[in-house]
Formats: C-alpha cells, sequence, structure tokens
C-alpha cells in the first residue's frame, strides 16, 4: 500500500524525514544505559518474546546482562555453532538470511529484483573493486533475534581495512526494496581477509538503530559525529582462524561477502533461506590448486 500520489510505503516517507544516524547514535546510548536490574530483565525477556530469541544457546542468563547492548551482543556457548569440517570451505560469518546472491556482472550487484547498485560505490576504491569484478557475492540480512557477532569466513590475516561513513536507512526489506543503492549509501566497515587462496572481503553495513560497528583488529567504532572515511593499513597484521570472530554489530544490520573471479564456488542458495554462524555457503574452486 503507498499513499496517493506518492509511490512508496508510507512507512518509507517517516524514514525519509526521521534524522536516522542521530537516532541510531541516541538507540546505541540507550542501549548502554544501566537499567534497574528488574527492568532491565523485564526489557529483555520482552525482546525474547516479541522476536522468539534462542538463550538457551546464549553463554549467559538474563539475570547476568548489565546492558540491553550486553544481552544483544551475547556470546553463544562454545559448541552452539560446529563449523563445516572441510577446510576449503567457505563459512558464513553470521546468523541471518540470505537477501541475494550471484555474480557481479560489469560491475554491478543486485540489491533487490529490479535494483542493482554498484561495486565501486560499495567498496569506495575504483581500484579495489576491479579486483572483484566478475567475482560472486552473498549479502546475509542479521534479524533481530540473531546472533550478532561477525566471524571470519576464512582462515588468513587481515592486513587493511576501510570505513566509510554515510546514511543509515533500515536494511530491513522496506530499505532494500525502496531505496536506491541502499548498501552503497549506508555506513560501513569492510575487512579485506588475506588467505592462501587470495583475498576477499567482508562488508559490514551500518543500519537505522545500529548504535555501533566495532571490530577485533582496531579500535574504530562507527556511527560517530565528524567521522570521516579512511583507508587503514594495520602496522602488524591480524591473524585469523576460519570461523574466529571479527567484531559485532551493536544492534542488527547486514553483511555482503565478496570474492574475486574463480576463487570460490557457491553452494546452492535460496533467497530467504536461514542459514548459520559456521555453515558453509561454498568452497574454494578446484582450479585454484590446479
Amino acid at each position: 500500500m503507498s499513499l496517493p500520489g506518492f509511490g512508496s510505503p508510507p512507512a518509507y516517507y517517516f524514514m525519509l524525514i526521521l534524522p536516522r544516524n542521530l537516532f541510531s547514535r541516541i538507540c546505541g546510548f540507550v542501549a548502554d544505559v544501566r537499567m534497574p536490574r528488574l527492568l532491565l530483565n523485564a526489557l529483555i525477556r520482552l525482546f525474547v518474546r516479541i522476536f522468539d530469541v534462542n538463550l538457551k544457546e546464549a553463554k549467559q542468563q538474563v539475570s547476568e546482562f548489565r546492558t540491553f547492548n550486553e544481552f544483544f551482543t551475547r556470546q553463544l556457548l562454545p559448541d552452539a555453532r560446529p563449523l563445516d569440517p572441510d577446510l576449503n570451505s567457505i563459512l558464513s560469518p553470521v546468523d541471518g538470511y540470505v537477501g541475494e546472491f550471484g555474480g557481479i556482472s560489469n560491475g554491478l550487484l543486485i540489491q533487490a529484483k529490479g535494483l542493482e547498485y554498484r561495486l565501486t560505490d560499495l567498496l569506495d576504491n575504483p581500484q579495489r573493486s576491479g579486483k572483484y569484478d566478475g567475482g560472486v557475492f552473498i549479502t546475509i540480512y542479521l534479524a533481530p533475534q540473531n546472533y550478532h557477532r561477525i566471524h571470519s569466513m576464512v582462515a588468513g590475516e587481515v592486513s587493511e581495512f576501510s570505513y566509510t561513513p554515510g546514511d543509515l536507512w533500515t536494511v530491513s526489506p522496506l530499505g532494500v526494496h525502496h531505496v536506491p543503492s541502499l548498501f552503497a549509501r549506508n555506513e560501513r566497515l569492510t575487512t579485506f581477509l588475506n588467505s592462501d587462496k587470495g583475498e576477499c572481503a567482508l562488508v559490514k553495513v551500518g543500519a537505522t538503530v545500529v548504535g555501533r560497528i566495532r571490530v577485533r583488529y582496531h579500535d574504530q567504532v562507527s556511527n560517530r559525529f565528524g567521522a570521516v572515511a579512511k583507508q587503514i593499513v594495520l602496522e602488524t597484521p591480524f591473524k585469523l582462524e576460519r570461523g574466529e570472530e571479527i567484531g559485532m554489530f551493536e544492534l542488527g544490520s547486514t553483511v555482503i561477502c565478496l570474492f574475486p573471479p574463480e576463487q570460490i564456488e557457491l553452494h546452492e542458495l535460496q533467497l530467504g533461506q536461514k542459514i548459520f554462524l559456521g555453515q558453509a555457503i561454498g568452497r574454494f574452486s578446484q582450479n585454484l590448486n590446479a
């Protein structure tokens, strides 16, 4: 349903006038407030009930969380997400739902049916974009009930990353289907992973209500006043095992996995498919070992 004389749903126009970045910073601040224990417990349990959160796999009990953000970024029990045993497999870096996937053709990726966006806009780096043109991508949406820590798709090391400030449109279906070039407009932090099979990239996209994006290998934090775009080379590469934690979303969002031509072969995926951290989403191409 759309408003008479307008082409988008009413919620789109509400989001259009909302001060999205400021609103998201306020949400992040509130999520970090130490509330009275009874109020915090009640808020967490209400969220759990509404979004059907599985607390049995969480490391901590509800009574142990000191803030709502601690609950939202909760860690899982060690055996909650087994990694695919095939060392040539590409792991899903998060829990979530497959938004889109496929080939990167002529520098374009699919946002949703009928909507494309440019790889060079997403990476904000024309030279690096050429490395991934002709490769493949997978977009994974993290819903409110999902585990919100982000892990490595492959074993390797991080020697470089980029941060691009931007807007904070919702990455829900409302935004994905109605905001052109959404993922290239929103704030994002991109980790470049160097494995023995070459480089791949993990783009963490900000969104409305996402208080912050954090990573383990640097003190860069997203969603700050006066933020500027950065391309940073680490003095000492940060080594990662496959499935090891890279960072987290403090409130939810989307990741986009990028792979250069002929590096990997995607498994059969379906739009909207539910996937879990550590599940195989593809495997390194046999041509790399030839």
